[in-house]
């Protein structure tokens, strides 16, 4: 057969695409047959109606760029004439920009996203912590904390944040009220709640903080210091879980149970940082894996996939339909990923 002449058995197919979301600026690999020729020209591709650009190709393998303004749609590629069957993938909309969030978001019954505004070492921000609502209005929500880092709320709907800068944990209710719930608390960064209401605070020195409801502290645990934060999430056997990145580049997240004794859960991750579990008991990371930045999803068997593909990511939350809140450096996203979050109260 002559270059140029093809048959239908000569169309590209795709059989499966990894991950199954992403946001702009991520990349996906697209896997199948006849994907590229042995002629010196890339295959082309699109993402819905927008064009893709491809990274890398073989036959059974492509890479995809994620272009910026990409929305969810449709994966197809074109080899020589040829058109692919399409695959479907999940790409994440921009809810809430001019952000600088430094771990997980925090979602309320309502879908209320609460994203806390870092800033600078020792700068005082015009607002600590926003909130984005179901319809995606941005709107101030606290102000007054400096360096407001981790989120977390109770069963009642009070949102507690940390500053990282005072090792200070505060206590908004509903209506934006804000008072001191603990002092103390070194570098505090990571907060989570257990299924008691106790709440956990990682002082990224070395120390997880345990608070009952009437603000006696205990020291839970000792970790070795992290150069950026701990992050914290716990699953339905009250185990809590820790991430806190160090100068390796084969990270661990820690296994913490009740009684206080602490091992490896899993091992292999860049900068693994905010984490959260669906009713599954599958533990959601934003992390690297395998040199792939985006979000890894770790099985109760400790297998290790990733979920989402972006850079930047510093944490998400489970939104109550099923879809996640994604936060990176500066940005929120909305990903569709028809998960169930794990339900803290």
């Amino acid at each position: 057969m002559k270059f140029g002449i093809h048959s239908t058995e000569s169309a590209p197919q795709i059989t499966a695409i990894t991950p199954l979301a992403a946001l702009p600026g991520g990349e996906v690999e697209v896997h199948g047959h006849r994907l590229a020729t042995e002629a010196l020209r890339q295959p082309t591709a699109t993402i819905g109606e927008q064009p893709s650009s491809v990274t890398m190709s073989r036959a059974s393998k492509v890479l995809l760029h994620v272009p910026d303004g990409a929305i969810s749609g449709n994966v197809q590629v074109r080899v020589d004439g040829h058109t692919s069957n399409a695959m479907p993938l999940s790409v994440g909309v921009a809810v809430a920009e001019n952000m600088d969030p430094v771990a997980n978001p925090a979602v309320d019954s309502e879908s209320n996203i609460y994203v806390p505004f870092s800033g600078a070492r020792g700068q005082q921000t015009p607002t600590s912590v926003f909130q984005v609502d179901a319809e995606y209005q941005v709107r101030p929500f606290v102000a007054g904390i400096t360096n407001a880092t981790g989120v977390a709320l109770d069963g009642d709907g009070n949102l507690y944040v940390s500053s990282r800068h005072e090792g200070t944990v505060y206590r908004v209710t509903p209506s934006g009220a804000k008072s001191v719930f603990a002092e103390g608390m070194g570098v505090a960064t990571g907060v989570a709640f257990d299924r008691d209401g106790f709440l956990y605070v990682g002082d990224r020195s070395g120390t997880i903080f345990k608070i009952a409801q009437n603000r006696q502290v205990f020291v839970f645990a000792t970790l070795e210091p992290s150069v950026s934060a701990y992050h914290l999430a716990f699953n339905d056997n009250g185990t809590l879980m820790v991430s806190g990145p160090t100068t390796s580049a084969n990270e661990s997240i820690h296994a913490i149970e009740p009684n206080g004794e602490i091992s490896d859960f899993y091992t292999g991750l860049g900068r693994p940082q905010g984490m959260a579990f669906d009713i599954d008991g599958n533990l959601y990371v934003a992390a690297s894996l395998h040199g792939r930045r985006g979000v890894v999803k770790i099985t109760p068997k400790r297998e290790a996939s990733l979920v989402i593909s972006g850079s930047g990511i510093v944490g998400l939350a489970f939104l109550p339909e099923g879809d996640a809140a994604v936060a990176t450096r500066d940005t929120v996203y909305h990903v569709g990923l028809d998960i169930l979050g794990r339900l803290l109260h």
